[in-house]
């Protein structure tokens, strides 16, 4: 775990921690009206948090994988929505830089993502640009299954015609970056679609359970042109980063992660009297719950930190399975641990404004949440070791 939180880890932690308390108190206004936390962003971009995953060389804060999750864990802490957007936005930031400079490429390809990377990381560092990733369509379970929006090559890039649904920064991105495909070619694409083309309609209320401030509507693309300058990674890198580097898919449980933190923090006030109506921590039962509350935390964070740990290009089969595990073990312990605050502090921590309502609602979301849903890599899980590698699914 030392090796997680460099001295660089620490500081970056230390200022997301900083911009908590008001990211917090955002929070209900964001969940009660189902609208976008644009104020956090503003914050972000004043921090320079845009750019977390951005290298130094371009003007970010050149954090890596690692570093990233333990933000996002922190983030998550204070709000379950704010987490996962800015997870949608630094993941492609993540993709085009310390995954890509893992993968295989030609000398001319690299040449050119060079380029590319530098003009996207110009406009998130100088002008402030908010990158979303819809990549779901609801075909079929996997990171590079069932897609079916297709790009066809025109003069000077492409026309896009597709549907994205659970769509993330739905009104909010400069940019979607979507997977695609082109006709009689078997790799995806990976293509930056500005928010502002002809031809994106925004569709469907959003009045989800929880995760509300993701305001995740679908967005449909009916031969909306993209620049050629805009194909964020070159062909067939997608499909290599989710074979190679397929750690870049279990992002969104570290929000959860830091969803368990929330629970505990208002779990501990709450029966130490600080916001209820009494000090309740001398109950025995209460003490079991607590203590119940604090293995099942410690246990997800220990199984994700020991991925983190190892987490890079061409991991063993091992290794990828512990990674499933960890993301199933994140996204079922915190809805487990917002039911057991519930029993311990009682029928009042459920009224509005507590925030364990709001945390109980919250991270029963995780759990469905592809291409690493909680059923996909539990039929992984359940699969490995008892078939050939080659029975198993990608």
């Amino acid at each position: 775990m030392s090796e997680l939180f460099t001295p660089r880890c620490r500081e970056l932690v230390a200022t997301m921690a900083a911009l908590g308390p008001a990211i917090a108190e955002r929070s209900h206004r964001y969940d009660r009206e189902a609208t976008f936390p644009f104020e956090n962003f503003d914050d972000f971009r004043d921090a320079g948090f845009l750019g977390l995953c951005i290298p130094e060389e371009h003007g970010g804060l050149g954090a890596d994988f690692a570093t990233y999750a333990l933000v996002s864990e922190e983030l998550g802490r204070h709000c379950g929505s704010t987490a996962l957007t800015f997870n949608m936005h630094t993941a492609t930031m993540l993709l085009t830089s310390q995954i890509a400079d893992d993968l295989e490429m030609t000398d001319e390809d690299r040449a050119l993502h060079a380029i590319r990377r530098a003009d996207m990381y110009r406009g998130v560092v100088e002008e402030g640009h908010i990158h979303a990733q819809p990549f779901s369509e609801g075909h079929l379970p996997g990171a590079t299954a069932g897609v079916t929006t297709r790009a066809v090559p025109v003069e000077g890039g492409f026309r896009v015609t597709g549907r994205k649904i659970f769509a993330s920064l739905a009104g909010a991105a400069d940019r979607h970056n979507v997977t695609c495909m082109v006709e009689g070619e078997d790799q995806i694409r990976f293509l930056g679609v500005p928010a502002d083309a002809d031809g994106i309609t925004i569709e469907g209320d959003w009045d989800p359970v929880g995760m509300r401030g993701t305001v995740s509507r679908n967005l449909l693309f009916d031969e909306v042109f993209v620049p050629a300058e805009h194909e964020y990674l070159p062909p067939g890198c997608f499909d290599q980063a989710a074979a190679r580097w397929p750690y870049f898919f279990m992002t969104l449980s570290f929000s959860f992660l830091g969803i368990q933190r929330a629970v505990l923090d208002f779990t501990s006030r709450y029966l130490r009297g600080d916001n209820g109506p009494s000090e309740r921590r001398d109950n025995p039962q209460k003490q079991h719950g607590w203590g119940e509350m604090r293995l099942t935390h410690e246990r997800s964070q220990a199984l994700t930190y020991r991925v983190l740990a190892e987490a890079g290009v061409d991991p063993t089969p091992e290794q990828v399975q512990r990674a499933w595990a960890a993301v199933v073990t994140a996204m079922e312990a915190a809805p487990d641990m917002a039911s057991t605050a519930v029993r311990i502090c009682g029928g009042r921590s459920l009224l509005r404004p507590q925030v364990l309502e709001r945390l109980y609602r919250d991270s029963r979301c995780g759990a469905t949440m592809l291409p690493w849903s909680v059923e996909v890599c539990l039929d992984r899980l359940g699969r490995a070791d008892l078939f050939d590698d080659e029975d198993l699914p990608a």
